[in-house]
């Protein structure tokens, strides 16, 4: 019998005050990515500029732990600053507002797997695991096209509607 693998050893990943102080002041959307490889978590430092807001949307999949480290802001009638933690439970509808002078925020939430566009078959992402399906026989027509819930950044297929962020790259989605 062989010996397990030793376990990945804990170790700094970023310092964010660093991170923002070298991003561009006019730098946007995620500045910062948890990009581990096998990793169970995604994580994303986020900047938004003076009065920029994330649209109310619902996340069904996810919970998501927001933790602010610099600027302030509002989420709905809680007012945030650094230092800051919110929880945004799944299911619930949420919408963030930067204050005056901007708002960084970190998040993290379990990893979701990349959706699939395909039948439901053993191991596929289907509607029960959130993914995208294309149509059958008895809901007539043509499939959806999911064009515009295909990620620019990274091709990841959103399960949200309405995406404001990409959950895989944190890369905030285009708008119309």
């Amino acid at each position: 019998m062989t010996d397990p693998a030793p376990a990945p050893a804990p170790r700094l990943l970023a310092d964010f005050d660093a991170v923002l102080r070298a991003a561009p002041e006019e730098a946007r959307g995620a500045l910062w990515r948890l990009a581990e490889p096998a990793r169970q978590l995604d994580a994303n430092l986020v900047r938004l500029g003076p009065g920029e807001e994330v649209a109310a949307h619902r996340e069904d999949a996810l919970d998501v732990l927001l933790l602010v480290v610099a600027g302030s802001g509002h989420a709905g009638p809680v007012d945030l600053g650094p230092g800051s933690a919110l929880w945004l439970p799944r299911g619930a509808t949420r919408a963030l507002r930067a204050g005056a002078h901007g708002l960084a925020y970190v998040t993290a939430h379990r990893r979701r797997a990349g959706l699939a566009i395909g039948g439901a078959r053993a191991g596929a992402a289907g509607p029960a695991a959130g993914g995208a399906r294309r149509g059958t026989a008895d809901e007539g027509g043509e499939p959806a096209c999911l064009l515009p819930l295909v990620c620019p950044g990274c091709g990841r297929v959103s399960a949200d509607t309405r995406p404001v962020f990409c959950s895989q790259c944190g890369e905030r989605w285009p708008t119309d």
